[in-house]
């Protein structure tokens, strides 16, 4: 009897054919599989991309909002005194009032952008500055004058000092000395003189110094030998260090040099002789905070003053006359571009090796006369400050 259709299949029987895996054969394994490549897809250019496409307005964040309402703003700044707003990098924008003044334009000039903030004459009022009136006690604590001295009742007679001048100009007339100053006899004019630069230091707030100054974070006075500059630096003489010396002892006297420091709305604060100088005599030492030049490589100071000249360049020195100084500090500089300006010239600046260390000395090139600006040219050493623009 067959055995029932519904009935399972034995053990040991195969399985139906539908539920088998079948192998292929050694030949169809044989065979090399053929890669069909998709159909070539169609691209449509940019521009029917773009002509199909919608327009997105994005939206714009504040801070670009403000940029560009501020490019906008300043695409229309003029100069206040010409008028005119070409020559663009040359536009200087007050940070007060928000109005612009060319460099060339300003009384006086700016000859480098300033780093920081700046404001113009009227906001930060350079134009009404004037000669401050200084009594005789505020005038002595200034300068640190020796009280015990009388320096405003007794000064060294201007004929004593002729009298050594002369005998040694006769002595060593070959050798061309140095000369002491003469200062005012009238002790009144002494204090007047005085004033004016008290004056024009309180106004840069700056502290009186007629020495170089060490400061920490600064350059050691050991850096300042003349045996580390390049070439050698002249030596001064035994004979002109002592008239040095006599000048420096003069001024802790009071007894300083017949200048009087103005301010002049083209050239700023400057100084003029208050009494006739001869020529070859000190006038001043250049003073201030001494200083590495790779310190003062974004330094905006414009009365920085090369010291050393090393022949290794990271142990060269400036001063830096922007928290202490003396009168050198307003000595203007000539324009050394044009023949007008070199005849302004009738100071020369020197530097010299006193006892081993570096000292800048500003000394008469010719006799000065009474109301005469005094002068110098800035690039005496190096050709890089700007003076083609100076007055």
């Amino acid at each position: 009897m067959a055995p029932s259709s519904s009935a399972s299949p034995a053990a040991g029987l195969s399985r139906p054919v539908a539920q088998r895996k079948v192998r292929p054969s050694a030949e169809y394994r044989r065979r090399p599989r053929m890669s069909v490549s998709p159909p070539p897809k169609k691209f449509r250019s940019m521009v029917e991309i773009m002509k199909v496409a919608k327009r997105v307005e994005l939206p714009v964040e504040e801070d670009e909002e403000s940029s560009s309402e501020e490019e906008d703003d300043y695409g229309e700044v003029v100069c206040e005194q010409c008028g005119s707003g070409e020559r663009p990098e040359e536009l200087l924008l007050c940070d007060k009032c928000n109005k612009g003044f060319h460099m060339l334009c300003l009384r006086p000039i700016v000859v480098r952008v300033p780093i920081g903030p700046w404001h113009c004459p009227h906001c930060s009022g350079d134009q009404h500055r004037i000669i401050k009136s200084f009594s005789q006690k505020k005038i002595v604590d200034f300068f640190r004058i020796q009280k015990e001295s009388q320096m405003v009742v007794k000064c060294s007679s201007a004929q004593d000092i002729r009298k050594r001048r002369k005998r040694s100009l006769v002595f060593h007339k070959r050798r061309r000395r140095l000369s002491l100053y003469v200062p005012t006899e009238d002790p009144h004019r002494r204090l007047v003189q005085m004033a004016s630069l008290a004056s024009a230091l309180t106004a840069l707030d700056m502290e009186f110094s007629d020495e170089l100054t060490y400061m920490p974070g600064m350059a050691r006075k050991s850096a300042n030998s003349a045996k580390f500059e390049s070439g050698g630096m002249q030596v001064l003489s035994k004979e002109d260090t002592e008239t040095l010396e006599q000048c420096r002892a003069m001024y802790k006297r009071g007894e300083c040099p017949p200048l009087m420091v103005v301010f002049d709305s083209r050239e700023g604060y400057t100084v003029e002789a208050d009494g006739p100088i001869k020529d070859l005599t000190i006038l001043a030492e250049y003073t201030g905070d001494v200083d590495y030049i790779r310190n003062r490589q974004e330094d905006d100071c414009d009365s920085m003053m090369t010291l050393l000249l090393a022949r290794d360049p990271s142990k060269s020195l400036v001063i830096c006359p922007d928290k202490r100084g003396n009168i050198s500090r307003f000595i203007n500089g000539i324009n050394n571009h044009s023949p007008e300006g070199k005849k302004k010239q009738n100071l020369k600046c020197v530097r010299y090796s006193v006892k081993g260390a570096c000292h800048v000395l500003l000394v008469a090139i010719r006799d000065i006369a009474k109301g005469e600006r005094l002068y110098y040219d800035y690039n005496g050493y190096e050709h890089e400050y700007p003076t083609h623009h100076f007055v």
